[in-house]
Parts: structure tokens; sequence; C-alpha cells
């Protein structure tokens, strides 16, 4: 049985790590990925690919989004929403709604809880403070929205191996950083079997980071 994904800014870094593998290994051949962003060039090398199909389009159009929702069976989402409004999230769910549901991953932040323990905590909430009422609003939007949603609380990202704890909504956050290819690797799990993290928001960081006091690269 074919199933149907759509990743939302489609050329971030993350998304390129889901992408790959998606195409690449034979676990996900019953996949048809569309590919949403806003300059479809930045993509060009999957235009011919007969399981691909590149969407141009902006978070902040609710037409776009709608267009891009159609009949998808699972929707990530690539980049926070830091809108003043949260329309960006809004936008995801009323036409998800609109399509029937469907499952939703949708990146977010760590700190949205409080949940940081330590100086680092501490430092992290100094330095994206402002960001974070509109992240943790873009949470409770999806937990109330009646999707079957993921939140992934991501951590200050670099380019490392696969390596990572999740922690879960009430429970305090385990390393300060993580792996893009970590980030990627739990969409992939959830892509696979939807039912794994399904109506949670987790944090998601490398173990033996968690007695730093500042981001490991």
């Amino acid at each position: 049985m074919t199933k149907k994904v759509l990743i939302m800014a489609a050329n971030g870094q993350i998304s390129r790590l889901i992408e790959q593998p998606l195409l690449m290994e034979s676990k996900f051949n019953d996949v048809e990925l569309t590919l949403f962003l806003r300059d479809k060039e930045r993509l060009s090398n999957l235009k011919d690919n007969s399981r691909v199909t590149l969407i141009e389009g902006s978070l902040d159009d609710i037409d776009d989004v709608r267009a891009a929702v159609v009949d998808q069976d699972i929707v990530f989402v690539g980049v926070v929403d830091h809108t003043i409004d949260n329309h960006q999230t809004q936008n995801v769910v009323e036409a998800m709604k609109e399509n029937n549901g469907g499952r939703v991953i949708y990146s977010n932040v760590l700190g949205i809880y409080d949940e940081v323990p330590g100086e680092f905590g501490r430092w992290n909430k100094e330095q994206i403070g402002s960001g974070l009422p509109s992240a943790l609003r873009s949470d409770e939007i999806l937990k109330e929205s009646g999707l079957d949603y993921t939140t992934l609380r991501l951590p200050w990202l670099n380019d490392r191996e696969v390596k990572y704890e999740i922690t879960h909504a009430d429970e305090s956050y385990v390393g300060v950083s993580g792996s893009r290819r970590s980030i990627a690797d739990v969409v992939l799990r959830i892509i696979e079997n939807p039912e794994f993290l399904k109506n949670d928001s987790v944090g998601i960081a490398d173990p033996t980071t968690q007695t730093e006091t500042r981001p490991v690269y």
C-alpha cells in the first residue's frame, strides 16, 4: 500500500537527510514523496524521480498549504513556527483537518516547558527566550488540534552521527546538543511506524552532552 509523505521546508538540512533514505532504502519503497518549498529549482536534481512531486509554496499562505496536504498520509514540517500569531501552525492544522486528518510531525525547540535543567537551561533561555512563547503555542495548537501529532523539541544541532535519547513532555531534557542525522532518524522511524511517539512532545539530544554548559558542535 502506498504511503504518501509530504515534507514542508523540503530544502532544509534535516529535510534533505530524511529525503535521501526515503528514496534509497528498500523499506521505504512504498513511499510517494511530495516536497514543498519556496523555490523548487533548489531540488531540481529530484524532478525526474517518479516517486517525487515538487511543489512551490509558503507556509504563510493557507491556499498553498491546502494544495500541498491533499491526500497526504504523513506531513513533516522542517521549520519552527516563530510567527507572532502562529499562523504557520494554524495553516497546517486547518488544512490537514479539511483533508480528513493525517499524521503531522512538527519541528520545535528545546526549553518551551522550562524542561532544560542547570546552567545550560539558563543559557538557552537567555539565547532563545524571545522565541519561546510562539514555539510553545505551536506545540499547544498541535496538542489541541485533534490530529495525530508529534512535536520534536530540537537541541542545538551539529553534524555528528546518530546518537540520541528521547525525553517526553513531562521529563527533564537530557543533553544539550544532538545531530541533524539523529532528528532525521526519529522522523524516519515515525514514517515507518506512525504509532511511534504519537500525540507526544519529545526532546531529542545526545545524552553524552548532558554535562555541557554550551552547545557541542
